[in-house]
């Protein structure tokens, strides 16, 4: 399993270095020393802490779409039918179209949070490149 450092893990998760290094310290997260000496996460502890996250419920709604991202509201384009809500989740822009009257009825404007919930039978999923 690879190693990643400190500052890739957080990336991974959406958090900050401070907030791993704290979970390291609680004990929520093991950390070992590189040969370089810097602080590294095993990629199969670190998978089983997101799934914890991931796990943890956010609210009573049950539902079977099991991707969802929650970020802040950055920008809403609405025509007479039509709107464009664009999310920024972690590091990841969503853009969802829906309609105007279900945007409005959810108050969707630049600031607010919401969850984006993903449901699809095709993901493509690859690797990134090596740094």
């Amino acid at each position: 399993m690879p190693n990643l450092r400190i500052s890739e893990a957080a990336e991974l998760l959406g958090v900050s270095d401070d907030t791993l290094r704290r979970w390291a310290e609680q004990g929520r997260l093991p950390v070992s020393v590189a040969e370089h000496g810097r602080q590294v996460v095993d990629g199969a502890d670190l998978a089983a802490l997101a799934q914890q996250l991931a796990d943890a419920p956010e609210d009573s709604r049950q539902q079977s779409a099991r991707n969802r991202l929650r970020g802040i509201v950055t920008k809403v384009t609405k025509d007479t039918v039509m709107a464009q809500v664009e999310m920024q989740a972690g590091p990841y822009r969503v853009v969802s179209l829906m309609s105007r009257e279900a945007a409005d009825e959810l108050g969707l404007e630049p600031g607010v949070v919401a969850v984006a919930s993903v449901k699809s039978t095709h993901v493509v999923v690859e690797l990134p490149e090596r740094r």
